[in-house]
């Protein structure tokens, strides 16, 4: 039988599936963001989604959704929002902004979970923010649980994924449990001092990532929709076989599921006018555009750490997908997963937007599997990898809007995060590319 995983805070499932391709059965999936539920629904259809915030939220709750009886809960992962740091005096832990990260602590040790798996952003580690890191420890050993020191940041770039990204990553066990050790590196170290398109000598590049996804431009339908649902593919590196499931270890201890390997998805067309065009069709890769500030991926390096956009409140909204190193245009959203270390067989929802969004809020799937690995040997615990085809779930879970979703799972939709103050309304990558090639006419004229 499967080792049993929770997923707190778990957007899309960047962290879900790795932790399944380790060899883990995501029983539940806690997510406040209903679009997320709803794609997280879509990839992982047999595990129980539960749309709401993990404050107030009882570890038997989580038993109930999940089915999960009394069986024993092995781990509890995830990564909850950090953004209060308190004054001279005052506990960080305390500060109502930090309080989901109680909730973490507090729902690991209700659900009388063997291991818990933190992670974060970097930043956590130095200046003020130790004190966080302390203070985190402290309460988990109030709790019943060592934390695993010293802790670690880890680059996915040094687990087989194209793209520099660091996180922090905290090991939690019971008292008297085995802890976790940190994963050695796949490839060879990255050096922080190295320049982000400066290749790895042995890991996957930009190119190895991109190669053999055809061109979304040219196909008219993907101005309208996100897929095509047959399309030549060529013949890629082993990153690129690996991704696309075509090798005999693709899966990994993971779930097979069945879908379309013919298709072309998450792939809905940029439109950049001509002039932005142009701009990015003279800056060098690794390289940024100084007009759209815009990063234009080199070949044979490294991408850069892919992020989301922010909200209204904090008065910007998109993605900043980087400028693919081939064609003159921004990378789609499938091209994105790529560099994120997704499989094809995994979608977004189809919007720009939320797609892009959902990838850069997310943990790399291999990095996910490195750490979820030293979990599962840390347990002892042994592996079969399931001999079950699943079924993904209705491609209807991708179109949906905020308030469909919202209304697909039985919640409110949440709050506009728009203020007065700001005005603004969401503007779209092609609304932004315009503006700034406008100002270039008028600076030009």
């Amino acid at each position: 039988m499967r080792p049993i995983g929770i997923d707190l805070f778990a957007g899309a499932g960047g962290m879900s599936l790795g932790f399944e391709q380790a060899g883990f059965d995501v029983k539940a999936a806690v997510e406040i963001d209903p679009v997320h539920c709803a794609t997280h629904k879509y990839n992982f259809p047999e595990c129980a989604v539960m749309p709401r915030s993990v404050e107030g939220l009882k570890g038997s709750e989580i038993r109930v959704s999940a089915g999960l009886g009394n069986r024993a809960v092995d781990v509890v992962f995830g990564g909850a929002p950090c953004q209060g740091f308190s004054m001279i005096g005052q506990r960080v832990l305390d500060d109502p902004r930090n309080g989901l990260v109680r909730d973490f602590l507090r729902i690991v040790s209700e659900l009388d979970a063997t291991y818990f798996v933190f992670e974060n952003v970097k930043g956590l580690t130095v200046g003020k923010h130790r004190k966080f890191l302390d203070e985190f420890i402290e309460y988990a050993d109030k709790l019943g649980y060592d934390v695993r020191r010293p802790w670690e940041v880890l680059d996915a770039a040094n687990y087989s994924v194209p793209q520099h990204r660091e996180r922090l990553i905290l090991f939690g066990g019971k008292k008297g449990e085995t802890l976790p050790e940190y994963p050695a590196p796949w490839t060879n170290p990255a050096d922080g001092k190295r320049r982000v398109f400066e290749n790895l000598a042995r890991g996957p590049s930009v190119s190895d990532a991109l190669d053999d996804i055809p061109d979304a431009e040219n196909f008219e339908e993907l101005r309208e929709t996100d897929e095509v649902t047959y399309v030549d593919w060529s013949d890629g590196s082993a990153y690129a076989m690996e991704m696309r499931c075509r090798t005999n270890s693709a899966w990994h201890h993971g779930v097979i599921r069945e879908w379309n390997r013919d298709a072309l998805t998450s792939s809905a067309r940029t439109e950049h006018t001509e002039i932005s065009r142009r701009r990015f069709s003279k800056t060098v890769g690794g390289e940024t555009e100084p007009i759209s500030r815009f990063y234009k991926l080199h070949r044979e390096g490294l991408s850069n750490t892919l992020r989301a956009g922010t909200d209204g409140a904090r008065g910007a909204f998109t993605s900043p997908r980087p400028i693919h190193p081939q064609y003159n245009r921004c990378i789609t959203v499938r091209e994105m997963a790529r560099l994120h270390g997704y499989p094809d067989w995994f979608r977004f929802n189809e919007t720009k937007w939320h797609g892009a969004r959902q990838i850069g809020n997310s943990v790399p799937p291999p990095l996910a599997r490195a750490v979820a690995s030293q979990v599962i040997a840390a347990g002892g615990y042994s592996l079969e990898a399931p001999r079950d085809v699943l079924s993904l779930g209705d491609d209807n879970l991708l179109r949906m809007t905020v308030g469909e979703a919202a209304k697909k799972f039985g919640i409110d939709p949440p709050p506009s995060k728009r203020t007065k103050k700001s005005g603004a309304k969401k503007r779209s990558q092609e609304e932004i590319e315009a503006e700034l090639s406008n100002l270039e006419r008028t600076a030009s004229g």
